[in-house]
């Protein structure tokens, strides 16, 4: 048995071009659970997921709210992405895994108050707009917007992960047995002030990072990254694209890979590999078997070592 982290996309919840209703979603992850209770039958398994359009959605909402003197918060807003697809996650894996217990922890993510991140938003969150659509949410609301392919998203501020409030929880109840959802949207960002309490912050901690440092910090084995293309692929987006069966992080940032996509999830495998003896994948989440079997998706190589697989 190994030790799995694995973070899932927001295409486990969402695709492309769908309506973000409560029963689409759930639609999805009852799809998606199938492939991810394969691996929790025979390995420990984390789930970390996605909640980009998710937290995006609740801001537009908190935002157009006359009820509120002020919109809700980021972090408040993560808080609630997590209980709400933690419980859509962990109801879909009991339908699959009768007898195993699934726990969703609410998951506060460690950053620094003081770091750069804060002024350089990059984040997508919420949906797509076109451009004149984006120029006057921009205006009415304060926010800063940049290309997606073909639309216009909101970025906010993504700060580094520097450490996991409930990790001694999820050790505790991954050792008892139990899959373990956590760090839900890369986790609650909170800074420590200068009292020495934990505060919420105004961001949204990237997913693939956090999934990256909770690995880490677990010892695991392997990191999975779970999304809605089958790899990491060479000229994508043009007819001479092609997947990447095997590559060091170095050789994968010669593709000039995308901030908003793949970008994140090959730095993320880059530090989990920096330690010895450990995996890391990245494939699309119905063949996740087969991705961690290293026969399809994009198997990331340690930079000068040896690359472990998981049968």
């Amino acid at each position: 048995m190994s030790r799995l982290v694995i973070g899932l996309g927001g295409n486990a919840l969402l695709r492309r071009g769908q309506r973000a209703d409560a029963a689409v979603q759930q639609a999805n992850l009852a799809d998606a659970a199938g492939a991810l209770a394969e691996l929790a039958a025979v390995h420990e398994v984390v789930l970390v997921h996605g909640n980009g359009p998710q937290v995006g959605m609740l801001a537009l909402e908190s935002g157009a709210d006359t009820a509120l003197d002020r919109p809700y918060p980021l972090d408040a807003l993560v808080a609630e992405t997590q209980g709400m697809i933690g419980y859509w996650l962990a109801a879909a894996l009991d339908a699959r895994l009768p007898g195993r217990e699934v726990a969703a922890v609410l998951t506060r993510t460690l950053v620094d108050a003081a770091d750069p991140a804060f002024a350089r938003p990059t984040k997508f969150i919420g949906p797509g707009y076109e451009r004149a659509e984006a120029r006057a949410l921009a205006a009415a609301h304060d926010w800063s917007l940049r290309r997606d392919g073909h639309s216009w998203r909101r970025v906010v501020p993504s700060p580094e992960p520097r450490g996991i409030a409930e990790l001694a929880t999820i050790r505790t109840l991954l050792e008892a047995g139990n899959v373990v959802i956590a760090a839900g949207g890369g986790g609650v960002p909170v800074a420590v002030d200068a009292a020495g309490h934990r505060r919420g912050v105004e961001a949204v901690v990237d997913k693939d990072l956090a999934a990256a440092l909770l690995a880490d910090r677990l010892a695991a084995d392997f990191l999975l990254l779970l999304t809605d293309v089958p790899a990491v692929y060479r000229d994508f987006g043009t007819p001479a694209a092609r997947p990447v069966a095997a590559a060091t992080p170095a050789e994968l940032a010669l593709l000039g890979l995308p901030d908003g996509s793949m970008g994140p999830k090959v730095e993320a495998c880059r530090r989990f590999l920096a330690a010895p003896g450990r995996g890391a994948a990245i494939g699309a989440l119905p063949e996740a078997v087969a991705v961690l079997a290293g026969t399809t998706g994009t198997t990331v190589l340690p930079e000068g070592g040896d690359h472990a697989h998981c049968a």
